[in-house]
């Protein structure tokens, strides 16, 4: 079976209780849709799990790239040649910023790590995908963080931006493709500033995945691309 998740912002007992609940298994796939860290407190731990599970196939959220850009910043040793570009008003901005946004508990699982863990880890944030295309059935979906932003008849996956996929939200009230089988699925939106519900949110085959498992009247959604079944923690 083929399942999409998305936005589980370091909440690892709602992971792993999703897992179990839809039966994981080595024969399945797994998609998560961005935004693995920061604000739960576990962000690292499920990276850790992903990182064993080669049928999960994770794809950039703003949060990874954020995170990414940071982190990698922070791994340099600091050497009398490289302080000043290093250490600057421009960096602690930023990492102010993220700390605002939930970077704490990403940063705290991080400093937990080994140096080799460390490096291993910015390794695998760098190779997540942009998006993802599968074919399940008679229906295509495509799976992007954020949406498809400045979108365009007959544009091309591969011309999209990193912010127009993972920061520009996707808008629900366009129909992207002629094809009534072909689905956009995203997160990044929580669908609670939608609709009000921590229910996945279906339009114009926009399907939005993200039903705020970080906030407290949130929950973690996982969406079975077979038979479009929903399932809830």
């Amino acid at each position: 079976m083929y399942y999409a998740m998305s936005d589980l912002h370091g909440k690892y007992e709602k992971y792993i209780a999703m897992l179990e609940k839809i039966n994981f298994s080595d024969e399945d796939t797994m998609f998560i849709i961005g935004d693995v860290v920061d604000r739960g407190e576990k962000p690292v731990e499920i990276l850790l799990d992903m990182m064993k599970r080669p049928n999960v196939y994770p794809i950039m959220g703003n949060h990874e790239a954020l995170a990414l850009y940071i982190l990698k910043k922070l791994t340099v040793e600091i050497t009398e040649e490289n302080s000043d570009s290093q250490i600057n008003a421009e960096t602690m901005n930023e990492l102010i910023d993220w700390i605002s946004d939930g970077g704490s508990p990403t940063i705290s699982g991080f400093q937990k790590l080994k140096n080799s863990e460390r490096l291993d880890l910015l390794d695998y944030i760098s190779e997540f995908s942009m998006y993802e295309v599968t074919d399940v059935g008679e229906r295509t979906f495509i799976m992007v963080h954020a949406g498809l932003g400045n979108f365009r008849k007959g544009k091309k996956l591969r011309d999209y931006t990193i912010e127009e996929l993972i920061m520009t939200r996707n808008d629900f009230g366009t129909k992207y493709f002629d094809d009534d089988n072909i689905y956009v699925v995203t997160g990044h939106t929580p669908t609670l500033a939608i609709t009000g519900k921590p229910q996945i949110y279906h339009k114009n085959n926009n399907i939005c995945i993200d039903c705020g498992a970080s906030y407290e009247s949130g929950k973690l959604a996982c969406l079975c691309l077979d038979n479009m079944k929903e399932y809830y923690v």
